[in-house]
């Protein structure tokens, strides 16, 4: 009976949490909301790329570019005509094409040379921009985009977005614990474990990798463009380079190789990035601080999660409980009148729970 009822307490959190969710939109201000919206987004984004950094083993320091295309795509759709909810379909697809396209050759590179190589699409996206002022608004921006319909209900106020977005967390969630489920999922697993390893045991190590890279820009893409009808205004200023790094820093914070830690890491680094930026705005303060203290403090946190929860906090929480797990007495079971004693060390069960407990 206690083991049954510590085994569900992964879910009873879960659907705690979710409640939590649903009800937070109501109590929020419209500044709060935004706070709220956008760690919804990047809880998007940092799901598709804790896919590709914990099971494909690939860094990528250019995820806010993808997070750009998907919010331009659907920009440039809607204020052509396009309807809206069409625009908003075309932003993954188009930018999981883009990301297959730019994987082929990319992916070749390894360790820090991927690195730097997917920095360089960030830096690509942010000089072409502001060159292709006719379609994209360059500089200056894209504005008259349309407010999001889909059929006759039209989407406009915060809260509206804060359920909508919190829908396509849920769907994404949903999806990449499936995959990490799957037989791709194993060979994802096996790959982070050891390249040539999985590659001695069949797995199609490059396929694999590109369809993970072509999965995370599908998801950040998805998200840019919820942002763009969100914010009814588009500016390259939106996605800068330090953007990509708080992606990168949100999965180690929550956990590489955890879907649930996608959400911890979202939530945590955005709210803290909102009270660094208000604090380095304040009367006479130079306008370069925000960036700078971020940069300082993101820097202090990456060095005290690897130091001391090198797991993540998803990773950490999930030793502690299987600890607690294995250390919770278990009643004998009485059949008839005989007391029949049970190992408390079931390898099997304890093995079914730790995989899942993972995910």
């Amino acid at each position: 009976m206690i083991r049954r009822m510590h085994r569900n307490i992964p879910s009873f959190a879960s659907v705690a949490v979710g409640l939590i969710t649903l009800a937070l939109p109501l109590f929020l201000s419209s500044s709060n909301i935004e706070i709220y919206v956008n760690i919804g987004l990047y809880t998007i984004v940092v799901a598709g790329l804790s896919l590709l950094m914990g099971f494909a083993g690939q860094v990528s320091l250019g995820q806010a570019a993808f997070y750009g295309i998907g919010a331009y795509t659907a920009a440039i759709l809607a204020v052509h005509g396009w309807s809206p909810l069409v625009a908003l379909i075309a932003a993954p697809i188009a930018t999981a094409i883009l990301a297959f396209l730019i994987g082929i050759p990319l992916l070749r590179l390894k360790g820090h040379a991927l690195a730097f190589g997917t920095l360089a699409i960030q830096l690509i996206f942010l000089a072409v921009i502001p060159e292709t002022g006719a379609l994209t608004g360059g500089s200056i921006g894209l504005s008259g985009i349309p407010p999001l319909r889909i059929g006759s209900l039209e989407i406009s106020s915060g809260r509206d977005y804060a359920y909508l977005v919190w829908i396509v967390v849920v769907i994404s969630l949903i999806i990449a614990g499936n995959i990490t489920r799957s037989r791709p999922g194993r060979g994802l697993r096996a790959m982070a474990a050891s390249v040539s390893g999985a590659s001695a045991t069949g797995v199609e190590v490059e396929r694999y990798k590109l369809k993970d890279f072509t999965l995370s820009g599908a998801y950040a893409g998805i998200a840019g463009g919820i942002y763009v009808f969100f914010i009814g205004y588009l500016s390259p200023d939106a996605f800068p380079v330090i953007l990509s790094i708080e992606f990168v820093i949100m999965v180690v914070v929550g956990g590489i190789g955890t879907v649930s830690g996608a959400f911890v890491g979202a939530a945590l680094i955005t709210v803290i990035s909102q009270v660094l930026s208000t604090l380095g705005t304040g009367p006479s303060l130079p306008p370069q601080l925000p960036t700078v203290l971020s940069l300082g403090v993101y820097a202090l946190i990456l060095i005290v999660i690897l130091r001391l929860v090198p797991s993540g906090i998803i990773g950490a929480l999930s030793k502690l409980f299987n600890k607690v797990q294995s250390a919770s007495p278990v009643a004998p079971p009485v059949i008839g009148n005989s007391v029949e004693t049970v190992s408390t060390t079931d390898n099997n069960d304890k093995k079914e729970f730790t995989l899942a407990d993972e995910i």
